[in-house]
């Protein structure tokens, strides 16, 4: 999930016309030596803290279908986790890495969301929203003053890029439908000592005869009305002589 949200961060900011300007998009770590040996104008998206949203945490497994729509895998509720970056623009002039900077500020605060064209892999899959935050206050994560102190650099102008991202759960594959009929075998031998062929009975909508023939659905019976007992006939009776006994 993580490489993907990459891939949807850099297909962004393509769309802001830092390609086409010769402006490379790396994910490297911003650290002293990889700054000497940079040489051509980049914006760097570094990522440095990963943090699970508890709350968005689900329950219950939901059934994954194929293309007959038939149950195929069950699959577990997907986590939520947060990845904070850190943009800085790197240019020989501190001019040209505000300007640089500017541009990605404005195309980063325009999206809130990553466009489903943007994502990949299991992000496309799950078909979810990926939100985007940009330069907000009040991020749980490390100051940015605290990762260059980490990195062995110098203090430099930068972005904080929040995504909420899903994580897609396990699935789980089911067992294939049923689409033979139900053999019965009865505990009756015959004189030799085997024992009966059991006889399979047939689904609506199967032509496979079986090895053992079909038996043929049983229409339902109706119900015969329930016979009255004698001691309520005797009752009844009893009832009725009584009845003409009057005074």
């Amino acid at each position: 999930m993580i490489h993907e949200v990459d891939e949807g961060l850099r297909r962004l900011l393509g769309e802001c016309a830092l390609e086409a300007s010769g402006i490379e998009v790396v994910f490297d770590a911003p650290t002293r030596d990889w700054a000497a040996r940079r040489s051509a104008p980049t914006v760097c998206v570094f990522l440095y803290d990963i943090r699970e949203d508890a709350t968005r945490r689900g329950a219950g497994d939901r059934e994954v279908y194929d293309a007959d729509g038939h149950v195929v895998a069950r699959r577990a509720p997907a986590r939520w986790f947060t990845l904070t970056y850190l943009v800085t623009a790197w240019a020989n002039r501190p001019q040209d890495e505000h300007r640089l900077l500017s541009q990605v500020l404005a195309c980063l605060v325009a999206t809130e969301t990553l466009p489903a064209r943007l994502l990949t892999g299991s992000l496309a899959e799950l078909g979810l929203t990926v939100g985007l935050d940009t330069a907000e206050a009040g991020l749980d994560a490390p100051t940015a003053a605290d990762v260059w102190s980490a990195l062995g650099g110098e203090l430099k102008a930068s972005l904080g890029v929040r995504v909420r991202a899903p994580l897609a759960g396990i699935s789980t594959a089911v067992a294939p439908p049923v689409t033979e009929g139900l053999v019965a075998r009865s505990a009756a031998r015959d004189s030799g000592g085997d024992a009966t062929p059991g006889r399979r009975l047939r689904y609506p909508g199967t032509t496979d005869p079986g090895p053992y023939g079909f038996a043929g659905p049983r229409e339902r019976q109706p119900v015969p009305a329930r016979r009255r007992r004698r001691g309520d006939h005797r009752d009844d009776s009893r009832g009725d002589d009584q009845g003409d006994r009057r005074p």
